[in-house]
């Protein structure tokens, strides 16, 4: 495979990890060394429910929680919850739960800084030029990665999309604290649509046309991981290894993605997302295999690799075919686990069009291996229809 020798390139890996069982326990340590001693806990009402605020409190001495957050956190969310911050006299953030609590705690971070609203920051809007408050990441489940990417994603009702902030590792967390023990009994479909969206970011970061050698070991490994552990944590919620291998999938998967695009399977998701309010992990996994598909014929060497991380035999087959066997893969996994079909998610295929061109318009269908145009997604949406049905 050619390496480009005449491309300088960049990899920002501004966030310190700190991992294992127990390492919650290290939280009060972490934001003395920040210099933290006022942090918002920005949390969602589920994970209080569940006792892991109560767990992650005994460890703060002054604290306030901001507890509002819901999946595909909005402009709204975002711009109150900086107006807690700044109320209450914060000095520091603590994210604790899913993506949607990270992304708004970063986002939060972005409008104390900076002033205004996150909507004013949507990539390619304001430049974000000053590094958040002090941001401890703490993930409750194995998806998003969020505690280690370089991105949020906000929801704007008003244009029934969803939009990027960041880009940069000004907005990366300065800790993480991933400790699986506050993975254990989380309820199969919410592993499944966490792990499978860990699986996409690592296909699509490594198949990407950003791709690089440093991406590409972390992407190689957490699909590996899936690979091997997902269906085991599904199957078992109490399973402490395989929520271990299933929270380094994620943050690996997050790690690869960098500062630049992922491709087709988020663009369709993070559009889609917009027009109906799904879990982004049950949604991003029912169009990753579909994406794939389509993309096998343009790279089929790293396809090829990605069946063998998935653990596909593919011994004695040509290149493409062994691809092919593990967009399968990517298939059989994603049904194994029990993703939701498209239209358990909300959607009908009346709107396959209005969706391919949201999706075409997404900034992340320029980093897709393959070219993709509207018509091309409304093919790849029908896929994802049609291999969907039970």
């Amino acid at each position: 495979m050619p390496v480009e020798i005449d491309t300088v390139r960049a990899v920002d890996v501004p966030t310190r990890l700190v991992h294992g069982p127990g390492a919650l326990a290290r939280l009060g340590e972490t934001l003395r060394e920040l210099g933290v001693a006022r942090p918002l806990l920005v949390t969602d009402p589920g994970v209080a429910a569940a006792g892991l605020v109560d767990r992650a409190l005994a460890h703060l001495e002054e604290s306030v929680v901001f507890a509002e957050v819901r999946p595909n956190p909005d402009i709204a969310l975002v711009d109150r919850g900086a107006g807690v911050y700044r109320e209450s006299g914060r000095d520091g953030l603590v994210a604790l739960g899913g993506g949607s609590s990270i992304d708004t705690a970063k986002s939060i971070g972005v409008v104390i800084r900076h002033g205004g609203s996150i909507f004013d920051y949507e990539w390619g809007r304001e430049p974000i030029i000053e590094r958040v408050p002090a941001l401890v990441a703490i993930p409750t489940t194995a998806g998003t990665g969020s505690e280690v990417t370089l991105w949020a994603v906000i929801t704007d009702h008003d244009r029934q999309i969803k939009f990027n902030v960041g880009g940069t590792p000004l907005i990366g967390p300065h800790v993480a604290l991933i400790d699986p023990e506050l993975m254990l009994g989380l309820p199969p479909a919410v592993t499944a649509a966490t792990g499978m969206d860990a699986l996409s970011h690592a296909i699509e970061c490594y198949t990407c046309d950003y791709h690089q050698p440093f991406n590409d070991a972390v992407a190689l490994h957490a699909i590996e991981l899936v690979g091997r552990w997902l269906r085991v944590a599904v199957a078992d919620g109490s399973n402490l290894e395989a929520r271990t291998h299933m929270a380094h999938a994620a943050t690996l998967g997050g790690m690869a993605y960098g500062t630049e695009s992922a491709g087709a399977a988020h663009a369709m998701s993070q559009s889609a997302g917009g027009v109906h309010d799904c879990p982004h992990g049950a949604l991003t996994a029912r169009v990753l295999g579909p994406v794939c598909e389509y993309n096998a014929p343009a790279d089929p060497e790293r396809y090829a690799r990605i069946a063998l991380g998935l653990g596909v035999d593919t011994s004695g087959q040509e290149t493409l075919a062994a691809a092919l066997e593990g967009v399968e893969e990517v298939y059989r996994l994603t049904d194994d686990v029990g993703i939701p079909t498209m239209e358990e998610l909300g959607f009908s295929e009346d709107e396959i069009p209005m969706l391919a061109r949201i999706a075409f318009e997404d900034p992340q269908t320029i980093g897709n291996p393959r070219e993709v145009d509207a018509t091309a997604y409304e093919g790849i949406y029908r896929n994802a229809f049609s291999r969907g049905r039970r």
